[in-house]
C-alpha cells in the first residue's frame, strides 16, 4: 500500500498583512470594481462665483476637481490629467474665445461652457463641435445664498457630470433634449441678460420695474436684441414667444438690478456685431446716444 504524501519539509508561508491574500483572479475583479465606480475629473478654469459654486458641486457629487490658475495654466495640467470628464470654463464672455483657443488638443472634446452671451457661433467659430454648454439660471453674489431664476439647461457629451454637481447643491436644473434646444435656451438666456442690461443704461431700477414702468423700452430692446439673435443663430425666431418668456422671468425674479457693472461693454458688442451686419438696431442706438 503506497503511503500518503505528506508536506512536512514544507515551510509554513507567512500571512500577508491584512490577513489571506485573495486569488489573482478575485483581487483583479475588484480592481475594476473599484476602477469603474472612482469618478473621472473635472477641470476648472475661471475660480469666480460660478466657477466657485460648481466646484463645490463637483466635489460634493464626487468627482476630483483640478482649477486652472495662472501658476498651474491648463497647458501644465494637461499633461497629469489627460483624461477628465469635463473642463468647465468659466471665465467672461470678452475672453472666452481666448480661452478656448488656450485648451489643450487633447480636451477640446471635454469643453464646458455656460456664459451669459453664449450661443452656437461662438464655439463653432473656435472648432469645438459639441461642447457641454449650459444656460445658467442661478445666481451667487458673494456672502448671499443662491437665487434660482428657473432650473438650468444643460446639453451635451457630460450633462450628466453637470447635472450631478448642480442636483448635489440642491440647484434645479434639466438636460435638453437636442442641440436645437440648446440653442432656444441659450437665446433666452441671451435675452434676458442683454435686455435688462441694456435698458438698465437708460432707466435703471429692477427688473420687475423695467417691465412694469417701461414695458415699451424692454420691448424695443429685446426686439433689436432678437434681431442680431436670429442672425447669429441662422434661426427665425418665434418673437411672442420669446418675448412673452421674457415677461415671466422678469416678474418672476423682481427685485434683481437691471444694470450690471459690464453693462455698457455687452451694449458695445451686440452693436459691434450689427453694424458688422448692417443690421438696424434703432433702440440700441438711442440708448447708446448714436
Amino acid at each position: 500500500m503506497k503511503s500518503k504524501r505528506t508536506n512536512r519539509n514544507r515551510l509554513p508561508q507567512p500571512i500577508p498583512e491584512g490577513g489571506p491574500r485573495k486569488p489573482f483572479d478575485d483581487r483583479k475583479k475588484e480592481e475594476q470594481m473599484n476602477d469603474k465606480d472612482r469618478l473621472q475629473p473635472v477641470v476648472v478654469a475661471g475660480i469666480g462665483q460660478l466657477g466657485g459654486v460648481f466646484s463645490t458641486g463637483f466635489l460634493k457629487a464626487g468627482y476630483p476637481v483640478y482649477p486652472a490658475t495662472p501658476e498651474k495654466p491648463l497647458s501644465a495640467l494637461a499633461g497629469r490629467i489627460p483624461d477628465p470628464v469635463l473642463v468647465l470654463l468659466a471665465v467672461p464672455e470678452n475672453v472666452l474665445a481666448e480661452a478656448i483657443r488656450q485648451v489643450p488638443h487633447i480636451w477640446r472634446d471635454r469643453l464646458g461652457l455656460l456664459q451669459n452671451e453664449l450661443l452656437p457661433h461662438v464655439w463653432k467659430s473656435e472648432g469645438i463641435a459639441s461642447p457641454t454648454a449650459m444656460a445658467v439660471w442661478f445666481e451667487k453674489k458673494p456672502g448671499r445664498e443662491f437665487t434660482v431664476f428657473q432650473p438650468t439647461q444643460i446639453f451635451g457629451p457630460a450633462a450628466e457630470t453637470v447635472r450631478d454637481a448642480l442636483t448635489a447643491l440642491d440647484i434645479a436644473c434639466e438636460i435638453l433634449p437636442d442641440a436645437q434646444q440648446l440653442m432656444l435656451e441659450l437665446v433666452k438666456k441671451s435675452l434676458y441678460v442683454l435686455t435688462i442690461n441694456i435698458a438698465g443704461i437708460s432707466v435703471g431700477g429692477t427688473t420687475g420695474a423695467l417691465w412694469t414702468n417701461h414695458r415699451s423700452l424692454a420691448e424695443a430692446v429685446a426686439h433689436d436684441v432678437l434681431t442680431v439673435m436670429e442672425h447669429l443663430t441662422g434661426n427665425a425666431l418665434d418673437r411672442r414667444d420669446m418675448i412673452k418668456f421674457l415677461e415671466t422671468i422678469l416678474l418672476k425674479v423682481p427685485d434683481h438690478s437691471c444694470r450690471g457693472r459690464v453693462a455698457e461693454d455687452r451694449l458695445a458688442r451686440i452693436l459691434k456685431i450689427a453694424r458688422k451686419a448692417g443690421i438696424p438696431t434703432p433702440a440700441l442706438d438711442k440708448i447708446a446716444g448714436i
